[in-house]
């Protein structure tokens, strides 16, 4: 090969490494909803949010990681850590989460708690998640103060 075959093609390379590159900037997901307050309605009921994002792991039947958020703590749900609820518990939160936009209620009297988890009820689009696990009785009630929430609300 002589020099100007090596320089063209170094040239494509250079070209195409700019190509993805753009592309990649441009088709990013737009629909993890990072960090964003609203509203959305659930059951008829109008429901605040102060963060969404996308929810990337389910660390298990009440604790997710959450994109541009940090481990969220499902406010109000104790994980059970018995077989088999456990895992179904952390299967339920992974069916209604995993790889979805999660929005997220957080306590405003106490937003993290002593492990540095964001204290929060969660949604999906159609899904109170905090409610469902305990009226599936895959989670147990579990109530922490000082919190906006009261005994039981979720």
């Amino acid at each position: 090969m002589n020099k100007k075959t090596i320089s063209i093609i170094l040239l494509i390379i250079f070209i195409i490494t700019i190509i993805l590159t753009l592309a990649n900037t441009f088709l990013e997901d737009t629909n993890t909803q990072e960090n964003q307050t609203g509203t959305l309605t659930i059951d008829n009921k109008t429901i605040h949010y102060e963060k969404a994002g996308k929810c990337l792991e389910v660390i298990d039947g009440n604790t997710i990681q959450v994109y541009g958020v940090g481990r969220v703590q499902l406010i109000q749900v104790g994980s059970v850590n018995e077989e088999p609820a456990f895992s179904q518990a952390k299967n339920f939160v992974s069916d209604k989460c995993l790889g979805k936009t999660v929005y997220l209620d957080i306590d405003d009297k106490q937003p993290k708690d002593k492990y540095d988890r964001t204290l929060a009820i969660v949604y999906t689009n159609d899904t109170d998640v905090n409610k469902e696990l305990l009226k599936n009785n895959l989670a147990e009630i579990s109530y922490f103060t000082p919190s906006e929430f009261k005994k039981g609300e979720v």
